[in-house]
């Protein structure tokens, strides 16, 4: 009863401020506070306000919340160990069996080029100082060419 009477009044009130913001000319403003504030009304009448207020009050719902609560908690337990473990354990064993299936010559880890066939060595890198006046020339040329 209480809880039909607190929707009531949530809803005058909104309908009040919708004419108030219909009066200053914001129609779609007003139009849009109306249709919230009939909304405790709906569920007033459609009787989902009792339900609500019979599950509030009632332990047994609240205990059903607390099993959901502790299910919901372990789902997530077990998906972060797996998550960190890397899958579950006949993902991981299927996985390392389709690894040592993949391999097909497992000695032959380094490319097998003679010394005459590999590529030369690239040459060292040169000192930062040394080219230093040739990577500011640019930025120079760009900085003239806009005036600074």
């Amino acid at each position: 009863m209480i809880a039909e009477t607190v929707c009531s009044a949530a809803s005058a009130a909104g309908l009040g401020i919708a004419v108030v913001t219909a009066y200053r000319k914001r129609y779609l403003a007003a139009a849009r506070i109306a249709a919230y504030s009939l909304v405790p009304v709906g569920l007033v009448m459609t009787g989902v306000v009792g339900w609500l207020a019979d599950t509030a009050f009632s332990p047994t719902a609240w205990a059903g919340f607390v099993v959901l609560g502790v299910a919901w908690a372990l789902f997530a337990t077990t998906r972060a160990v797996e998550r960190r473990r890397g899958g579950t354990r006949a993902e991981r064993k299927a996985a390392a069996r389709a690894g040592q299936r993949d391999a097909v010559a497992p000695a032959a880890s380094a490319p097998s080029l003679s010394p005459a066939t590999r590529p030369a060595a690239r040459p060292a890198a040169t000192p930062r100082g040394a080219n230093a006046g040739d990577d500011f020339s640019d930025i120079e040329a760009i900085l003239k060419k806009h005036g600074i």
